[in-house]
């Protein structure tokens, strides 16, 4: 039986998402085998992880331009290519170059994936559905986050690290397979588009975008500066400390969806307005954290809000959009996937720097008193 249109969307970006997000995932376990087997520093090492943002950052641009002018099919296709020479040039890597190769490849590649992913379920899903759609396939994609770390382990330490791309590349042929034979037409594009610039100047634009920002850097700052902190002050090792961000990974899973149909309901600012509040709650009660269990629920309190704060962007630009009667959404999640990048930067810079300088407590205050800035002058004027 054939598929639907929209469901046919739903079924080939959710894999799509879920395949980007397990390879991505596999590199930072397979760091330090890296480091042995090619004699990198920690600066290479660095490099070779922030690349990856770098890509992403400068092809979205013009990679929403093409799914705007051209169709969502093009880029979409041309990331599938993109991703299978990256998990390929993994597995054969010998030096930091072609390393470096992969890794930027691998960028690009996510940049279409995404731009164009998010752009289709905007074109195939009504309004009032596409929060679910788009936080399904967001689940998806913590899903693979979820499960890459593991399986690039459990394979280096059973087989090594080209086993463990290959079959991440059998991976990449499913994902082929699928996209090539259910990946649904574009519909007929609706000239009106206000182009890069107009879509900045426009405020509900630029609220959400800092929304996505705050998001991405939520996660990013804990990630950076928990570990270290659990360790020193509660004895935490390299596993209790991977099974709390393991734990967040988790909640995510769960409440993605369920925060895309709150806003399919009632639409964005009230889970954008309850994830502020609890982003600053979070950040503000970090380095106090008593106990492990005490720990563990923190880590699912902060994957929950992860998905309160960037589940309804997406659906709410797209509506934003739309009723200014243009379908330039390959542009609009291009801005969106460029947010979510400048968190992943900046959110371990500013965090570790201002626990160097004033301690962790004070930092993590001013962090959430930068959630309570941003609710309260900004979101009373969103569109709802």
């Amino acid at each position: 039986m054939k598929l639907a249109p929209k469901y046919a969307a739903l079924v080939v970006v959710g894999l799509a998402f879920f395949a980007d997000t397990v390879v991505y995932a596999m590199l930072p376990p397979l760091l330090p085998a890296y480091a042995r087997l090619h004699g990198l520093s920690q600066t290479q090492l660095g490099f070779l992880f922030g690349s990856y943002a770098g890509a992403l950052l400068l092809a979205a641009l013009p990679l929403g331009t093409w799914a705007d002018r051209h169709g969502r099919r093009g880029p979409f296709l041309g990331g599938l290519v993109g991703f299978g020479g990256a998990t390929i040039l993994f597995a054969f890597a010998g030096s930091f170059p072609l390393l470096l190769l992969a890794r930027v490849l691998q960028g690009i590649a996510a940049a279409a994936t995404w731009v164009a992913g998010l752009s289709m379920l905007a074109d195939h899903f009504p309004s009032h559905q596409r929060g679910r759609a788009m936080s399904t396939c967001f689940a998806c994609a913590n899903l693979g986050l979820f499960l890459g770390p593991s399986f690039a382990g459990w394979m280096t330490r059973v087989w090594n690290i080209r086993a463990a791309f290959l079959f991440a590349a059998g991976l990449a042929v499913l994902d082929a397979l699928v996209r090539l034979t259910l990946l649904p037409a574009d519909p007929p594009a609706q000239p009106g588009g206000a182009g890069y610039l107009g879509l900045l100047r426009d405020r509900t634009v630029r609220v959400f975008a800092g929304a996505m920002v705050l998001g991405s850097v939520l996660g990013a700052v804990l990630e950076a500066v928990l570990p270290l902190h659990l360790a020193n002050h509660l004895g935490m090792d390299a596993m209790a400390i991977g099974l709390a961000f393991t734990t967040a990974a988790l909640a995510s899973i769960v409440t993605s969806p369920l925060v895309g149909h709150w806003t399919d309901r009632r639409g964005a600012r009230g889970p954008l307005r309850l994830g502020m509040a609890l982003a600053a709650a979070l950040l503000a009660t970090a380095a106090f954290l008593p106990t492990r269990a005490a720990v563990y629920a923190y880590m699912l309190a902060m994957g929950g809000t992860c998905s309160l704060l960037m589940s309804p962007c997406g659906p709410a630009l797209a509506g934003h959009v739309e009723r200014k009667g243009s379908t330039d959404f390959g542009s609009v999640f291009s801005l969106l996937n460029i947010a979510f990048s400048l968190g992943l930067m900046v959110g371990p810079m500013a965090g570790s720097a201002l626990s160097d300088l004033v301690g962790l407590r004070v930092a993590m205050a001013v962090l959430g008193a930068a959630f309570v800035l941003y609710l309260l002058p900004l979101l009373k004027e969103m569109h709802p």
